[in-house]
């Protein structure tokens, strides 16, 4: 089945791609390699999250929401640049950034919120390597930040 085949499949609608906040482009190619910039939950993230400390004022259960929200940006992002999800032959490398207290460790479950929306969509295609760390503060005060290299057909 096709990526855009299970997007349908899901009952998932892609949201528009947000706009960069800096001088930078939403995504790079490279030869057959896409490298996608950093994206954060947008406003519309449900219940009003998407902003604050994970370990803090934000649940792990709130930051995998966050999480699945940037996968969504990244898969539009993916979209627009490629003309369709179907020419993604692999998910590469995941990097996922959480804003998190000094005592949180669950970075990991956190950024699962992209990483099984990206098995979800591609199945093992969609399997890739992966980074999840935790950082001191984000851009906005933002849960997460996730960035993505592609190879692509």
């Amino acid at each position: 089945m096709s990526a855009n085949e299970r997007l349908k499949q899901l009952g998932i609608t892609l949201p528009e791609v947000p706009q960069p906040i800096g001088n930078y482009v939403d995504a790079v190619r490279t030869g057959n390699l896409l490298f996608l910039s950093g994206k954060g939950p947008g406003e519309a993230t449900e219940g009003g999250a998407g902003k604050g400390k994970l370990g803090k004022e934000v649940t792990v259960e709130q930051g995998y929401q966050d999480a699945r929200s940037v996968g969504l940006a990244l898969l539009a992002v993916m979209e627009k640049e490629l003309g369709s999800l179907d020419r993604v032959k692999r998910i590469v490398k995941v990097l996922g950034m959480v804003n998190s207290a000094p005592d949180f460790g669950e970075q990991p479950k956190v950024i699962n919120g992209c990483s099984d929306l990206f098995v979800e969509v591609f199945g093992d295609k969609g399997r890739h390597a992966r980074s999840a760390v935790g950082m001191g503060a984000l851009p906005n005060n933002i849960t997460v930040e996730i960035e993505v290299i592609v190879e692509v057909e």
